[in-house]
């Protein structure tokens, strides 16, 4: 796992590169896609449950 020094490594490499007023942007992207790929993942398990469920119960 990444301590605490990596993170602050990783947060002041990404402040030089993309500088701070891009953050808000990248934090809000960087959301959304971890909040599509949740989003995504329970709707595959939601579909695998109910295609091993009986034909009676569907």
């Amino acid at each position: 796992m990444i301590g605490i020094p990596g993170l602050l490594v990783i947060l002041v490499i990404v402040v030089v590169i993309f500088g701070a007023g891009k953050l808000p942007e990248i934090g809000s992207g960087l959301g959304k896609g971890i909040r599509n790929f949740k989003d995504a993942v329970k709707s595959e398990e939601a579909k695998k449950i109910e295609d091993t469920k009986p034909p009676e119960e569907k």
